[in-house]
């Protein structure tokens, strides 16, 4: 007693003393707050920002698509080809049944977990809500979930996003309190039941209890109804089909709350406790996802281009209207799964990647598109759209050999082919085979990629005109990569497959440079149509002449030059070849392989090379070695489906052959034979005065730069 006596003592002595800082402080308190009214006006500045949240919030909810909810959920996002016909779908929703196709055990375990009071409540509950809030304070300012109505998780699922934030929770009171003045309890639950997530992939209670009993949802009893229940409390944790145990655990628990709410007696819920769970799987998953890259471009293109979200083009029930050709698509893909088509994986197992487009040139519209081989992962990388490499010579048509023609130079031009050194810095090309043929015809330095050409004339026309060209052609060049090497590819970020099909599809199409594109039109659920892009256009980039004379040099390429091994049997394509040297040390062989080839139907860009490159991970050979077979593939796939409009133009080599070998052949002594000749030397005489003049004029004009 002694020890507490003093504890008390102390205690009082210890008040004694403090009372009088307490008593001067609520007085001063008193005082200031009499003076400021500082509690009057935290209660008006608490009721004005909860006046202002409540309007902002409503706004919202009001604001959003509540109405067409339901309409919503029951369609699908449906994806048409360029000839309107259907083509798959896109989606995360499961098999849509109405209420009474709906077992009662289902509902009544449902409601009996989520919320017991959701036939009376107005969309939220209070009690759920300070469970909630009590919840946060535990876990220390964790928003952990828990104290939203079935109402609630329908508007998070349909109309919000997951992140748990209180702007979210706020929204999510908000909307339910609408969807409720929109919809009958009923509504509201079958809409809930039709949009959860039951795990392994499957979305709906119908498909769920077709997954997981092999029966229609109206069919299962309180056993499976409570089983399903289960698994909406976490579907990677509760589905019956990886984690038994722990579903019957939460099955009985279920039960019992069923029994608690009045839905079951104890002896149903026992006998149903005492059933097994007999799993099995008659669902069969919809396989309408069957253009997976081109469908992934169509949702990249709704986001970054017209500003519809992801959720948005899953949920809404759109009809997105494309430029897709099924045909060339399903042969593309086609032609991908052919191994034989590629190089060999690297020693350590490491597969040859590769990328492919086809574009019409007329349009821009993307007929079919690759972005990978092997496992495709949902909106995953595509190397068609969004890969960046080195184009090597499939550059020099862009950069060096069209503004060369807008420079006075003629297809049969002759260029100088030596090893040679430009500029201060002494940049020495090289020809691949390293033979130097002295000087070569334009058509022939093209068609054979002779780099030492090329860069010959990129230097006597001005490395400026070749910037201003590719640029034209839709390819930035950053100032770094200025210089004589970036005509032959030499580019820091690199190219697209789709940049390269664009760009060539210019010349396919007299001249005009037509903007790439999936969508031609969207129009939502309603019918209201929300994107147009059917009135597409094509800018004038270079002039037709210019545009044929370019298509006459590239039908070479396939004829006679680099990319013979890549041309289709019994098809006339145009365009060019390109690779990029790897690391000498590595060996004989190149990181990036490129054929881009056209028609005046299609413009079709493969790539094929490793993801990252280095000493164990390059293509060995020579440089068209490793794309040609995909390319010549793909094509003899793709040109019997096309319109097959033939070239307004002969190929460079072949009309040269004819034209030297008639010139040098017998007389006939026709008198029109005759002047025909002699007119077509005055003209190559004529040309070749031009060539020289336009050379000397450029080297006097480098010695002034």
């Amino acid at each position: 007693m002694g020890f507490w006596r003093r504890v008390w003592a102390y205690w009082l002595q210890f008040a004694s003393w403090l009372y009088p800082y307490c008593h001067r402080a609520w007085v001063f308190i008193r005082r200031f707050n009499h003076r400021y009214q500082v509690v009057r006006w935290a209660i008006v500045l608490f009721l004005t920002v909860a006046v202002a949240a409540s309007a902002f919030f409503t706004y919202k909810a009001k604001t959003a698509d509540v109405e067409n909810l339901k309409t919503n959920l029951k369609t699908v996002t449906q994806i048409y080809d360029t000839h309107n016909e259907k083509a798959g779908t896109i989606t995360n929703k499961g098999t849509f049944v109405e209420l009474n196709q709906i077992s009662p055990q289902i509902r009544n375990a449902v409601i009996s977990t989520e919320d017991r009071s959701f036939y009376s409540n107005p969309g939220f509950d209070i009690k759920g809500l300070a469970r909630a809030a009590v919840s946060y304070v535990i876990h220390h300012g964790q928003i952990s979930g828990g104290g939203s109505t079935i109402t609630q998780q329908l508007a998070k699922n349909t109309l919000l996003t997951q992140k748990q934030t209180f702007v979210r929770k706020f929204q999510e009171i908000f909307l339910a309190v609408e969807i409720t003045r929109h919809y009958s309890k009923d509504d509201i639950l079958t809409m809930y039941l039709n949009n959860a997530y039951f795990g392994n992939g499957v979305w709906g209670v119908e498909d769920a209890s077709e997954r997981y009993f092999g029966k229609h949802a109206k069919d299962l009893d309180a056993s499976q109804g409570a089983a399903l229940a289960a698994i909406l409390r976490s579907p990677s944790f509760y589905n019956p089909v990886d984690h038994m145990d722990n579903a019957l655990g939460r099955r009985n628990l279920i039960l019992s709350l069923m029994v608690d709410n009045g839905k079951l007696t104890q002896a149903e819920a026992n006998s149903a406790k005492n059933e097994q769970l007999t799993l099995v799987n008659n669902y069969q998953q919809s396989d309408e996802y069957r253009y997976p890259y081109f469908f992934d471009a169509v949702l990249d293109e709704a986001y970054n281009k017209y500003d519809i979200k992801e959720e948005d083009i899953l949920n809404k029930g759109y009809k997105i209207y494309t430029t897709l050709d099924q045909t060339i698509q399903s042969q593309m893909q086609g032609s991908f799964k052919e191994d034989w088509a590629f190089p060999a994986n690297a020693a350590d197992g490491t597969p040859v990647q590769a990328a492919s487009v086809a574009v019409d040139p007329n349009t821009g519209g993307v007929l079919g598109v690759i972005g990978g081989r092997g496992k495709h992962v949902f909106r995953g990388y595509n190397r068609a759209t969004q890969m960046r490499r080195q184009p090597g010579s499939a550059m020099k048509p862009l950069a060096i050999y069209t503004p060369a023609i807008e420079a006075g130079y003629h297809p049969d031009s002759m260029l100088e082919d030596k090893l040679q050194s430009f500029g201060k810095n002494k940049y020495t090309p090289h020809n691949v085979d390293e033979q130097y043929a002295g000087e070569v015809p334009m058509y022939e330095a093209l068609a054979e990629s002779k780099n030492t050409a090329a860069v010959w004339l990129l230097n006597q026309i001005g490395v400026q005109k070749g910037v201003a060209s590719a640029e034209r052609f839709g390819i930035n060049i950053p100032k770094s990569d200025q210089n004589l090497a970036f005509g032959i590819g030499g580019l820091s970020q690199g190219v697209s497959p789709l940049q390269m099909a664009r760009a060539y599809s210019a010349f396919a199409n007299g001249g005009k440079l037509p903007d790439p594109h999936f969508i031609t039109k969207i129009v939502d659920a309603t019918g209201a149509v929300v994107v147009d892009n059917t009135n597409t256009t094509a800018k004038q980039i270079i002039t037709a002449k210019t545009a044929n004379e370019m298509t006459s040099m590239m039908l070479s390429v396939f004829s006679s030059g680099t990319g013979t091994s890549a041309a289709p049997s019994g098809y006339k394509i145009a365009g060019k070849t390109g690779s990029t040297e790897g690391d000498s040390s590595w060996g004989f062989g190149t990181k990036d392989q490129w054929v881009v080839g056209y028609t005046p139907d299609v413009t079709v860009a493969t790539w094929v090379g490793f993801d990252q490159t280095d000493a164990n991970h390059f293509l060995k050979g020579i440089s068209e070695q490793g794309v040609a077979p995909i390319f010549k593939q793909e094509m003899q796939n793709i040109l019997p489906n096309t319109k097959q409009t033939p070239f307004k133009v002969q190929d460079a080599a072949q009309e040269d052959a004819a034209n030297n070998g008639g010139s040098t052949g017998t007389s006939s002594g026709s008198g029109d034979d005759w002047l025909n000749d002699f007119q077509s030397n005055v003209e190559k005489g004529i040309n070749g005065l031009k060539d020289k003049a336009s050379e000397w004029y450029n080297s006097l004009k480098g010695l002034f730069q």
